[in-house]
């Protein structure tokens, strides 16, 4: 009827125009529910019964969206493109001028049939739900994990706050640490009942070791120092095992995992194994109340290189 009503076929182009727009319309709509949506919300479903209200959001959306593109495509094909039959013989894989010419016309001829010039309107929304759909794949890349910024690069420790005993959840004072004693300490103020504690604590994780002033060879590490007492991070920079065999003879810490070997008399450089570089220091000193506090952060990322480490 189209080939012969114009009318008619203005009708299929406004059906063909609506479908690429429900396109559109649920591609926006999937994103909208990838940014609205909480992770942790379920609705019920029947007969699904209880499903994640994100992925059944975006699993209708993007369904939509792609079912909608191609039933205007089919409905495009078979009432506004002409839908003569025709066969043609098998030629060699090298075309001939003929063929080439040949092939041309009919494509021609085709685009001509197909009101792919005149149906502006079909036209125009078809490019715009073939645009639209790619952003469906490009925000899932937001699921490869959440934008770091300069998480990697900070901890908890900070100005004031003081050194905390690891074990006995105690501030510490320069007396509690023995010369040739390894004593583990975490920042004030964090605690395991915290939900994001084993994320913080793998960052800020410490040890502190007493040595004589006088064995201490690197002159920022006794200017970091506090009587003797160096604090180093406690996780190791080769793949961020946690660091806890020390040798009080030599004063060097072992990482258990891959063997890198570490010389805290000496800014805790590497000396040994697979760790890539040393052992960041933090500044300590005695406040007032006679408690060991931190001067500030790590001034550098601690644990793994990692590709833009600075």
């Amino acid at each position: 009827m189209q080939d012969i009503d114009e009318r008619a076929a203005r009708r299929s182009e406004r059906t063909v125009a609506l479908l690429f727009t429900v396109s559109m319309v649920a591609t926006i709509a999937f994103i909208a529910a990838y940014v609205a949506l909480p992770v942790d919300k379920y609705i019920y479903v029947f007969p699904i019964g209880h499903i994640s209200a994100l992925n059944f959001a975006l699993g209708v959306t993007l369904g939509i969206a792609l079912f909608t593109i191609g039933a205007g495509a089919v409905h495009w094909a078979r009432t506004l493109m002409s839908d003569e039959e025709i066969a043609d013989e098998r030629h060699p894989i090298e075309a001939s001028p003929e063929v080439k010419s040949k092939v041309l016309d009919d494509f021609r001829a085709g685009a001509k049939e197909s009101g792919f010039g005149r149906r502006k309107l079909a036209r125009n929304t078809l490019f715009g739900a073939l645009a639209l759909v790619p952003l469906s794949g490009v925000v899932l890349l937001r699921d490869l994990g959440p934008l770091p910024g300069t998480k990697l690069r900070h901890t908890k420790w900070a100005k004031g706050k003081r050194l905390m005993n690891y074990n006995t959840m105690q501030p510490l004072r320069p007396e509690d640490i023995s010369v040739g004693s390894l004593t583990f300490a975490m920042p004030e103020g964090m605690s395991e009942e915290q939900h994001d504690f084993q994320t913080e604590i793998a960052k800020a994780a410490l040890m502190l070791v007493r040595l004589q002033p006088e064995n201490i060879k690197d002159k920022r590490e006794l200017d970091w120092s506090h009587e003797g007492i160096v604090a180093f991070s406690k996780i190791c920079t080769h793949v961020g095992c946690p660091i806890n065999l020390y040798e009080q003879q030599t004063h060097h810490v072992l990482c258990p995992c891959h063997q890198s070997t570490f010389d805290l008399s000496d800014g805790g450089r590497v000396i040994f194994g697979p760790a890539g570089h040393a052992l960041p220091q933090l500044r300590i000193r005695a406040n007032d109340q006679g408690y060991l506090e931190a001067m500030g952060d790590f001034p550098e990322p601690v644990g793994p290189a990692y590709w833009e480490r600075g």
